[in-house]
């Protein structure tokens, strides 16, 4: 029987250190294109059970793309993760070498599954998205400057709000021709804007930034996201189950979406109400209709269905 590999990358702004779990040797190669070929070369002619490397503020995703291409099977994970996972086992020291050896051992123990990374073009929605998310932000702090700024300071600071909203403006009339460009987010979002509550930066996020939306269950989903309440309990300890972790700029664009659905979806607005009349806390259920929320929208996904034929099916035809 052959020896099943792992291996972890450990990737830097310069470098992509490779390491294959219960060996000793190392390599490290340049990360831009050429060494990239090299890895991808690499780990072809060994043919590795899983490679697992960890999302390092898009250095990693050129070199995720071209594994998966090559049909290397890859897991991009948290960092936090692989550091949480170095602690349990006592390693706390940390270069380059090591990084990529205990992310190996990570992907031998706990074998996380590979996911479809975004394809290119919504790698590039992605990248517009967090253009705007950034351009949002600074609108946000300069108008707080604004209102305690001295006459000598505050024209400038007007002159760049302005800006800065023409800019927002630009940004959202490019990221709506995206996805007007592609049929196959055209359906999508037709569909994810059927619901009410759902606008189109749910939407443009959800495709750009959940690409699993429709391909996995209930429960898988909502743990990507991070709305899936974990347990928090130890011997006779009843902890709170809390829910945390995922893909914060999804759960944020989610969470602004489920306060409108609260009041203008009639099926999220009867959930809510029911959970705040037993007495959950508002916080907790708003996470709860965030999770269903989520669900609805992923099922409609997975099923090409309208938002009309979900009600159908969970309260019934509608009038």
């Amino acid at each position: 029987m052959e020896k099943e590999i792992y291996a972890g990358i450990d990737v830097s702004k310069d470098t992509l250190d490779v390491a294959i779990y219960g060996e000793q040797r190392h390599w490290s190669f340049a990360n831009n294109q050429s060494g990239i070929g090299e890895v991808v070369s690499m780990l072809k002619g060994l043919s590795p059970e899983l490679v697992v490397l960890e999302a390092t503020g898009s250095y990693e995703v050129l070199l995720a793309a071209e594994l998966g291409t090559g049909g290397v099977p890859t897991a991009v994970v948290n960092p936090r993760q692989i550091r949480d996972f170095a602690r349990s086992v006592g390693m706390l020291a940390k270069t380059d070498t090591l990084d990529a050896r205990i992310i190996a051992r990570f992907a031998a123990t706990v074998k996380p599954t590979p996911r479809p990374l975004p394809d290119t073009e919504a790698q590039e929605l992605g990248d517009v998205i967090a253009r705007r998310r950034q351009v949002v932000e600074m609108i946000t702090a300069e108008k707080n400057r604004l209102g305690k700024a001295r006459r000598t300071v505050k024209p400038r600071i007007q002159a760049h709000i302005e800006w800065l909203d023409e800019e927002l403006d630009d940004i959202n009339t490019i990221l709506r021709q995206k996805v007007e460009d592609s049929p196959i987010w055209r359906e999508k979002d037709k569909l994810l804007e059927s619901v009410p509550g759902v606008g189109p930066n749910l939407a443009i996020t959800l495709l750009a930034e959940l690409p699993e939306l429709g391909t996995l269950n209930r429960k898988q989903v909502a743990a990507l996201v991070g709305v899936a309440p974990l347990n928090r309990d130890s011997g006779t300890l009843r902890g709170k189950r809390t829910s945390w972790g995922g893909r914060k700029t999804v759960r944020n664009a989610l969470y602004m979406a489920t306060l409108v659905a609260t009041r203008h979806n009639p099926l999220i607005k009867r959930f809510y109400e029911r959970l705040c009349a037993v007495g959950k806390a508002k916080k907790v259920a708003l996470n709860a209709c965030m999770r269903k929320l989520l669900t609805i929208l992923n099922a409609m996904l997975r099923y090409r269905s309208c938002w009309h034929c979900q009600v159908a099916q969970l309260i019934g035809p509608c009038s």
